[in-house]
């Protein structure tokens, strides 16, 4: 039986996915495939290198800062032509892709192909609006892209429209996959996995600054959950976990996020153990 985990995106949120590893290690419930979407993505990759939860946590607090802080990405049109300036993004995105390169490096690992377990990673491309995968699953179709390096896969699906600028890789340019897919379960399935659990965050009412900033993440924020109601219907286990009003690139939140989603899934252990063995 082959067990598949599938992670939400959220911002710094996904630290609870570290916290639903780490109980799942200590019950030594082994994971045989896994996803993620935008900062899901990211602990979906660090998990598929080989790192555990304790030290997915500590990569999580030494980097979190730095990602989030990335440069800022501009493009100038013509003034002649357009008299304009067009901006991609608050942030670029590239310390994204630096850090988790140079982490996966650390164990011997460059592209996509070469993580230890089956990854899926989604995204969207914004030219064509439609959803394409990265992945070293044994799976086929135009959608699916296997030769890139982790970091570059990462950053694009966790390329955050307002806050993080599109990443243009090849014909593509790629935006966060929560804008489709923020909890790729039926991707896993595809993959070959028996069992899948999804994870996703609790969205609920909360205040809203008035500012166009906050009121955009606020609005993809609704649209990625509503959007992901249709996949999560396929998991065969389900763990919504409330984060309260954290905001989802408060990094001096890490560490909350973490114990919010290790104690969630102890208080669902004996449930998806029953999931396991039936």
């Amino acid at each position: 039986m082959k067990l598949g985990l599938a992670l939400a995106g959220g911002g710094v949120k996904g630290a609870a996915h570290i916290g639903i590893i780490q109980a799942l290690e200590e019950n030594n419930i082994k994971v045989d495939m896994i996803s993620g979407t935008s900062s899901g993505s990211i602990v979906a990759s660090l998990y598929a290198m080989g790192y555990n939860a304790k030290e997915m946590l500590n990569l999580f607090n030494y980097s979190a800062k730095a990602m989030i802080e990335s440069n800022p990405s501009y493009i100038f049109s013509s003034m002649r032509e357009n008299k304009s300036l067009m901006v991609d993004g608050m942030r670029s995105g590239y310390n994204i892709e630096t850090i988790l390169n140079e982490i996966a490096r650390y164990k011997n690992i460059e592209r996509i192909g070469e993580l230890q377990l089956p990854t899926i990673i989604p995204t969207v491309d914004i030219k064509d609006g439609k959803e394409y995968i990265f992945t070293n699953a044994e799976m086929e179709g135009e959608k699916y892209i296997k030769d890139i390096s982790v970091g570059k896969a990462v950053r694009a699906s966790a390329s955050f429209p307002v806050y993080f600028a599109p990443l243009k890789f090849e014909d593509h340019i790629f935006v966060d996959g929560g804008v489709l897919n923020n909890v790729p379960i039926s991707e896993l399935k595809k993959a070959g996995a028996d069992k899948v659990i999804g994870v996703n965050f609790f969205v609920q009412d909360t205040s809203v600054r008035n500012n166009m900033y906050s009121i955009a993440i606020r609005t993809i924020d609704i649209m990625s959950n509503k959007i992901a109601e249709k996949d999560l219907n396929k998991s065969d286990y389900t763990i919504v976990i409330d984060t309260g009003e954290i905001r989802i690139l408060d990094i001096s939140k890490i560490n909350k996020c973490y114990k919010k989603g290790y104690e969630c899934a102890l208080e669902h252990m004996n449930e998806i153990k029953e999931i396991i063995k039936s």
